[in-house]
């Protein structure tokens, strides 16, 4: 039976850049694989999936919550790719774990874990609890030498923990952190935060 993997990290881990790179190795292999994305991120375009080294491809399939996935239409692929596997809805990453079963395509999935507040998202839970393979895609902390394991999301270069769960940037926005750097730099107002 095909897996369902969830390759996981955090902002700048480099996620889209390995995604780009396992597509591009299958199509020199003259194998067939779908690249798919969540319509909601648009930051490099609409189908555009894009890394920030500069490499980029566009999106077979754009999907939201709304979306129903025919296993007919995925017989003959060699592979499915996933970006941005956060945004995902709980619905639609069990449609992707179906599609492991019927037709038996591996689908692989990138994506944060956790938001910026250090709550996972409902699609990285989900993906969590029924992923075949789950590895840690690892970068540097942004400020220290520690592994980097949480997202720091930064207002006019300040770290916060308020806001929408989700709201779109790069690094102007996001940077990675160690726990210990992640907790230095956030108001004391938001440590409660942590522990409820």
């Amino acid at each position: 039976m095909a897996k369902l993997y969830f390759r996981h990290g955090t902002m700048n881990s480099a996620k889209t850049l390995n995604l780009l790179a396992v597509a591009h190795n299958y199509r020199a292999q003259g194998k067939r694989v779908r690249l798919m994305k969540p319509r909601l991120d648009d930051r490099f375009g609409v189908r555009e999936i894009s890394s920030r080294a500069g490499v980029k491809m566009e999106a077979d399939q754009l999907v939201d919550a709304a979306s129903v996935l025919s296993p007919d239409d995925f017989v003959g692929l060699d592979c499915v790719l996933v970006d941005e596997a956060q945004f995902l809805s709980t619905a639609l990453v069990e449609q992707l774990r179906a599609l492991t079963r019927h037709p038996g395509v591996p689908v692989i999935c990138y994506g944060l874990r956790t938001d910026f507040r250090t709550r996972l998202f409902d699609g990285s839970r989900r993906l969590l609890e029924l992923a075949d393979s789950i590895e840690e895609v690892k970068v540097t902390c942004q400020y220290c030498n520690k592994k980097a394991i949480l997202n720091l999301r930064l207002v006019d270069g300040v770290g916060t923990s308020e806001g929408a769960q989700v709201q779109l940037g790069a690094e102007e926005s996001y940077v990675p952190v160690c726990f210990g750097c992640f907790d230095d730099r956030l108001p004391i107002a938001g440590l409660p935060a942590l522990v409820t």
